[in-house]
């Protein structure tokens, strides 16, 4: 069985976030957010992240703009242009075009956690990758790491 994580780091303390990765024993962290350089948690800025991930959690760090959604499409969403079903479905699509499931080594995807900003799973973009992996492959597990 794959164990694909996911977390986001918006509302939680560096503390907390870390712990929540360590106690998974997460292997990598994937960055699947357009922007690695956000102003929301100064630990979660690409570099710095980096650099955290492998001190603190032992864990490699990636930034892949491949599975994040386009500019478009989160402007569309933040500005209430489309809602949260037409957000879902216009991703997968995104995904679809990009050829995502083609792209991904599986062999490697075991203990790796999918990270974006926001604070939980059910309204985001890493659950519905997640999902999306999960069905063309039904042998990974997702799980949410939230406090």
């Amino acid at each position: 069985m794959i164990k694909l994580y996911t977390i986001g780091f918006t509302e939680k303390s560096a503390e907390t976030f870390f712990k929540l990765l360590q106690r998974a024993g997460v292997k990598k962290i994937l960055d699947i957010r357009i922007n690695n350089v956000s102003q929301l948690a100064g630990f979660a800025k690409g570099k710095d992240l980096e650099y955290f991930a492998k001190e603190i959690v032992g864990a490699d760090y990636e930034h892949n703009t491949e599975l994040a959604p386009t500019k478009e499409l989160l402007r569309s969403y933040r500005d209430k242009i489309v809602n949260w079903e037409q957000y879902e479905k216009e991703y997968i699509h995104i995904l679809n075009r990009r050829n995502v499931v083609q792209k991904i080594d599986f062999d490697k995807l075991n203990g790796v956690c999918l990270l974006c900003s926001e604070h939980k799973p059910d309204m985001c973009h890493r659950r519905l990758l997640a999902e999306y992996l999960q069905k063309s492959r039904n042998e990974i597990e997702i799980i949410h790491l939230v406090e």
